[in-house]
């Protein structure tokens, strides 16, 4: 099983989670490229640290929307975000080669994450831009989305993505941020609902429906309060339950 987290998410002399400590837990960072949050000194410092410990580098790319943090929907044209999305790819990738790796995957943030997995047109703007970058490189989404089948259709690999530190609705889809249920902040019930994951392949809605999670890679989320003890937790569990631990990519 790999385990992800959302990583330089900083920006300037403000830091948001302990990239440091995080980068010693999981398998793979998915780092922000400079437009929801991150910028060059950050993506650099991320991008050596993964390097020097063997984690996968992937592109966490969003919405041009820094105030908003990524998380608020914006109308797009096609090619706009098509470009956008290799622009942030492009920039990750030139940090990365300054440490012998590169982008391994990509993985949307925010509003982009959860806009591609229902709008075929942003979800087809991402799919362009990753073929048109590296036709090989896998796209992480949430399982069964239509950026899923998308990129599926354009022959990228798809690896599928389980949240254990947010809530899930009866549709498999992720409650909204802001809403009851959203977040997971209790590190016990977070490490275990990894587990499930891993194991049986399933997670518990918010409604207690018991709902399919089929999952190459677990994402405990940097920002969350209380991140890093919750990661150290997780990855226990999952070792102590006999899975390993490692990048998909």
């Amino acid at each position: 099983m790999d385990l992800n987290a959302d990583l330089g998410e900083g920006f300037g002399i403000w830091r948001l989670g302990d990239d440091e400590a995080l980068l010693d837990l999981v398998t793979s960072a998915n780092v922000a490229c400079g437009f929801h949050a991150g910028d060059p000194s950050t993506m650099r410092r991320v991008c050596e640290g993964a390097a020097r410990r063997g984690v996968a580098v992937g592109a966490q790319v969003g919405y041009r929307d820094l105030a908003g943090f990524g998380r608020r929907r914006i109308a797009y044209d096609f090619a706009e975000l098509r470009d956008e999305i290799t622009y942030q790819l492009g920039a990750l990738d030139a940090f990365c080669r300054l440490f012998g790796t590169g982008v391994r995957y990509l993985k949307p943030h925010g509003a982009l994450y959860n806009v591609a997995s229902t709008d075929e047109a942003q979800a087809a703007a991402v799919v362009a831009a990753v073929t048109g970058h590296d036709p090989e490189m896998p796209v992480l989404c949430l399982p069964g989305s239509v950026l899923a089948q998308l990129a599926v259709g354009a022959g990228l690999p798809v690896v599928a993505e389980g949240f254990a530190d947010r809530g899930y609705l009866p549709n498999g889809a992720l409650v909204p941020r802001g809403t009851p249920g959203a977040l997971i902040t209790d590190a016990e019930q977070v490490a275990n609902r990894a587990e499930r994951m891993a194991t049986e392949r399933t997670v518990v809605a918010v409604d207690g429906t018991v709902i399919p999670c089929p999952v190459d890679s677990i994402c405990v989320h940097g920002d969350t309060h209380g991140a890093v003890s919750a990661t150290e937790l997780v990855r226990a569990t999952l070792i102590d339950a006999g899975i390993p631990l490692a990048p998909f990519a």
